[in-house]
């Protein structure tokens, strides 16, 4: 048996964070949405992160442009114009953790993620930044992501999963991957791995240096 967190990252997109929801609410589930700050401006896709936090599901903060790693960012505006922008649009579907989760450029859990100012920025605002442990690169294999996101699960007691609500053809398969996880003994959870949330109401709680740069900083003129 093992524990299974599902997050959903990068939407919401009309056409598919509506059949996640349908799937998970038939099931009983409930997941986070790390949302993407510049989509919310779209009032059809706010309402879906509003559908979502109705169902009880928790809605989370994956920058507002998802363009470039922030660990690798110059500007010294960073945190606010991706985290801070991406927070205001959320508003009152805020988590009163106000979980943020980095861009990680691909999957990647280095010093992409962060960097000093942007961890200054989560801890004055009482963020809590939520990594991840299992992440099958649905995005890159959308019809391939299942088995490896079995082994994935299996391999450790408590997975902390990445899936996507984007329009790929990868949501054609979770209710694949929910039987099989729920035939291997998974109990799904809301709640996130405490080694992979190292930064909780903006205390740095586990170590943090290997997701933070020491990139250079500069006012932009």
């Amino acid at each position: 048996m093992f524990d299974l967190t599902l997050t959903f990252d990068n939407g919401p997109e009309p056409g598919v964070t509506p059949r996640v929801l349908d799937i998970l609410r038939e099931r009983g589930i409930k997941a986070t949405f790390f949302v993407i700050g510049e989509k919310l401006v779209d009032g059809e896709r706010r309402k879906l992160a509003a559908r979502a936090h109705d169902e009880g599901h928790w809605i989370g903060n994956h920058t507002f442009t998802h363009s470039v790693p922030l660990g690798q960012q110059h500007d010294a505006e960073t945190a606010e114009k991706e985290i801070g922008r991406t927070q205001a649009a959320i508003g009152d579907l805020a988590h009163t953790e106000r979980w943020f989760r980095p861009f990680g450029g691909g999957g990647n859990l280095d010093t992409r993620l962060l960097k000093p100012s942007v961890v200054d920025y989560l801890r004055r605002n009482k963020h809590a930044c939520v990594l991840w442990n299992a992440i099958p690169r649905d995005w890159d294999d959308p019809d391939g992501w299942v088995e490896r996101a079995l082994e994935q699960c299996r391999s450790q007691p408590w997975s902390l999963m990445v899936l996507h609500d984007l329009p790929t053809g990868a949501i054609d398969h979770l209710e694949r991957f929910l039987d099989r996880a729920s035939k291997s003994g998974a109990r799904i959870r809301q709640d996130f791995p405490p080694d992979c949330v190292p930064i909780r109401s903006g205390e740095i709680v586990r170590p943090i240096e290997r997701y933070v740069s020491s990139i250079e900083e500069s006012v932009e003129p």
